[in-house]
């Protein structure tokens, strides 16, 4: 892959949430993948209709072998199966996800790397990829280089990571988004059993996160688990009659005092 992102060949090998948002991101940038691969039809032909002049299969024997990158941007279960049966080629192999070895590759092809954008995808719901941290590591220098150039075409934050830092990356990312999401989750189902509206929230979520922008998280903490308010705890848990709701109360609610308070032994 001798030359730069302006004319990179794209193969694109994934039509989920992650594929479609950084296809459209990457032809927002004139880089448009030139095909789509999904083993359901109905997804890459989906994807494909968004993407001008770009072909769809849903065999991968199907894809070119002259592309200078092929993004797989797929669960990771299903990744290894996909590259066992991929056709041999001299491009750049890279995936897109946060807990997966960049060696996962080296069986399968001489050039491999990662291209992990750190961020939640929905298909239906655009996102500014300018603002996206990404993560980019390869096992060639040049290579390292090509994907640093590409990953700066769509974002301001382009990062190196290797695949030790990426996983507890990812970690940190499942802390931050899919358990915060689960509360969210679980604070909609406790108004929704006392008919309050969710929206109410909103507001508390936004400078929440807006928050820990301009100071610490740690420094941002507030409520009753910081000075463990026995009082306040113990009536907010019997009002939880769901056991596992229960469980996640008490133990975020020891955890935030024992974070606040490292020297002090908790009251029991």
């Amino acid at each position: 892959m001798g030359m730069s992102s302006e004319k990179m060949k794209i193969i694109l090998i994934g039509a989920g949430n992650l594929a479609t948002r950084l296809a459209l991101a990457l032809q927002a940038k004139g880089l448009a993948p030139e095909w789509v691969y999904s083993r359901t039809e109905e997804s890459s032909r989906r994807l494909s209709e968004q993407l001008p002049h770009s072909h769809y299969t849903t065999r991968l024997d199907s894809l070119p072998t002259d592309g200078d990158l092929y993004i797989f941007a797929v669960k990771d279960s299903v990744l290894p199966q996909l590259l066992s049966a991929m056709p041999a080629n001299a491009g750049l192999w890279v995936h897109t996800a946060g807990s997966v070895d960049r060696e996962v590759f080296r069986p399968y092809t001489n050039r491999y790397g990662v291209f992990y954008p750190m961020q939640t995808f929905s298909k239906e719901r655009a996102v500014d990829f300018d603002d996206i941290p990404f993560f980019i590591e390869a096992n060639s220098e040049a290579d390292t280089a090509r994907l640093h150039d590409l990953a700066a075409r769509l974002s301001g934050k382009v990062y190196r990571a290797d695949s030790e830092q990426r996983k507890y990356l990812h970690l940190a990312a499942v802390f931050a988004c899919n358990f915060t999401n689960h509360l969210y989750a679980l604070c909609d189902r406790i108004l929704q059993e006392h008919n309050l509206p969710f929206e109410a929230m909103l507001p508390l979520i936004r400078e929440t996160a807006a928050k820990v922008a301009d100071m610490s998280p740690f420094d941002a903490q507030t409520g009753p688990a910081i000075r463990y308010d026995q009082n306040i705890i113990a009536k907010q848990e019997a009002l939880l009659t769901d056991p596992t709701m229960r469980e996640i109360y008490t133990l975020l609610s020891r955890s935030i005092h024992e974070t606040h308070n490292p020297d002090k032994p908790k009251e029991s």
